[in-house]
């Protein structure tokens, strides 16, 4: 709204506090405006589907009726958003105090506007040492103490992300126990291929329930369908490693679980084991 001369107040403080807040509504004004033109500029990169390098041609130039060429339009850089679902860390870059004071006009500078851009950055895995401290209380007639949450292996050195991660990096990242210890030896830590193997038997009596409950799911199945995948298996006895099989059992469009099940050799006995009980059809 235009300011009407005669209803400013005569006061020189008063006038120049509203001279600073005009100021600075235009400042804040202006760095929002900047903002917008940013976001907007940024979704129109994002919408062109063209590649990143904007270096590529939009084919070969075409020819007219009389023989002319035309100059082939560049196509337009575009990169894709960072994730959204990341944590973001705000590093903000700014001027010293003295680069902030302008030595023509003897003024602070004041903020106009931020320019934003973003980056992957990747954590190394680490690890960490948890030391759990109960703590006793007495008085003349009794003794309490504290407990500490319960463990998925009692009494051993591994807590519950630790055995995660070496169960997920074994099974589904395909990474044998030696080569875990390789990477945990990097960290400084020292644990042995031996060790991780006795987890990964405690854990699998702790995962037996989810495992019967997938079981129970795929039996509702009225077909199931299973294959054999050879495995080496290192056998005490033998000087060799010998073959074990995997056999994975898929349930059908209705009851979408794969269970896996492991026998030491090929023969139909495995599988009528494990599928003992089953009253629908099985496919090969």
């Amino acid at each position: 709204m235009p300011l009407d001369p005669k209803k400013l107040p005569r006061d020189p403080e008063t006038l120049q506090k509203i001279v600073v807040d005009l100021a600075g509504q235009l400042d804040r004004e202006s760095v929002e405006k900047n903002k917008y033109r940013d976001m907007l500029r940024e979704r129109e990169t994002e919408e062109d589907p063209h590649d990143e390098d904007g270096d590529d041609d939009a084919g070969p130039p075409a020819s007219g009726a009389n023989g002319d060429k035309t100059q082939p339009e560049k196509k337009r850089a575009v990169r894709r958003p960072l994730a959204k679902h990341l944590t973001r860390e705000r590093i903000v870059h700014d001027l010293s105090e003295a680069e902030k004071h302008c030595a023509c006009c003897g003024k602070d500078l004041r903020l106009i506007a931020e320019d934003t851009s973003e980056r992957y950055e990747y954590i190394p895995a680490s690890l960490k040492v948890i030391e759990d401290v109960t703590r006793r209380y007495a008085c003349d007639c009794t003794v309490r103490s504290a407990e500490k949450p319960a463990q998925p292996i009692e009494k051993s050195t591994a807590g519950a992300g630790l055995l995660a991660q070496v169960i997920v990096a074994k099974w589904a990242d395909h990474q044998p126990l030696n080569r875990q210890e390789n990477i945990f030896a990097r960290h400084g830590v020292e644990i042995s291929r031996k060790t991780m193997g006795g987890w990964m038997g405690q854990c699998a009596a702790l995962l037996e329930p989810l495992w019967n409950a997938a079981k129970k799911e795929l039996f509702a199945s009225h077909v199931i369908g299973t294959d054999d995948t050879g495995v080496k298996v290192l056998d005490r006895k033998l000087d060799f490693a010998r073959t074990g099989r995997i056999w994975p059992y898929v349930g059908d469009p209705g009851h979408p679980v794969i269970v896996y099940d492991y026998t030491p050799t090929r023969a139909r006995a495995g599988p009528a084991k494990f599928l003992e009980g089953y009253r629908g059809h099985l496919q090969r």
